[in-house]
């Protein structure tokens, strides 16, 4: 979410601000905004949710729609698959005040590892909540395109940038291209996509989802 604007110190503004401070606390929660969010800061599809928490693809679809609302049995399977305590899912994220000196630094191999069938990812920047993009440094272990149960699809952009190896870039719309060290590509997420490494070694990639 976009940070609040800047504003001038008079009274008339001032009084603007505190009443959409006092807005903004009284917004009844979305849990299954809440749910979505938490799962997309994670890189995580809804398949690769679903595998973690135990629950049906289908279910963790409904709740995110605010279709349905998890049980309590689900709500425990939430915070243990995804690696959340109950009032983060509960609580509705702080929203930071302009002008902010956020920093984080992650040395190398110290990222939170967040292995798949099919990437090995290493998250970067992970002390930094409610990021505006989503950085981390992934092995692809895929080797083939059919290893892929389906496309990978979620919201956003993202950024790939290729550090070691070769790879190729499978995309919905477009035919497949072969990418090495140096090369880059830019997509919109919501297209179906997909990276398969070239050669003996896992190639590594850097990526960032906005």
């Amino acid at each position: 979410m976009p940070d609040q604007p800047h504003f001038l110190q008079s009274e008339k503004q001032n009084l603007h601000v505190e009443r959409a401070e006092e807005d903004a606390r009284v917004e009844p929660l979305q849990l299954g905004q809440r749910v979505r969010e938490i799962r997309l800061s994670q890189n995580l599809t809804l398949e690769e949710a679903s595998k973690l928490t135990g629950l049906a693809r289908s279910t963790l679809s409904k709740i995110e729609n605010e279709q349905i609302s998890p049980t309590f049995s689900a709500v425990t399977k939430l915070v243990n698959g995804l690696g959340i305590d109950i009032p983060q899912l509960f609580t509705q994220p702080k929203r930071d005040r302009a002008g902010g000196g956020r920093r984080d630094i992650t040395r190398f191999g110290e990222g939170r590892p967040h292995p798949t069938p099919t990437y090995e990812h290493e998250l970067l920047s992970t002390a930094l909540t409610r990021k505006k993009m989503i950085p981390y440094r992934t092995a692809v272990r895929a080797r083939s395109f059919d290893e892929y149960k389906e496309w990978v699809r979620h919201d956003g952009e993202e950024f790939l940038y290729v550090l070691e190896g070769q790879v190729m870039l499978y995309t919905e719309f477009y035919e497949p291209i072969l990418l090495g060290v140096g090369d880059s590509a830019y997509y919109d997420c919501e297209m179906g996509h997909a990276l398969v490494s070239v050669g003996e070694e896992d190639a590594i990639v850097l990526w960032v989802t906005a």
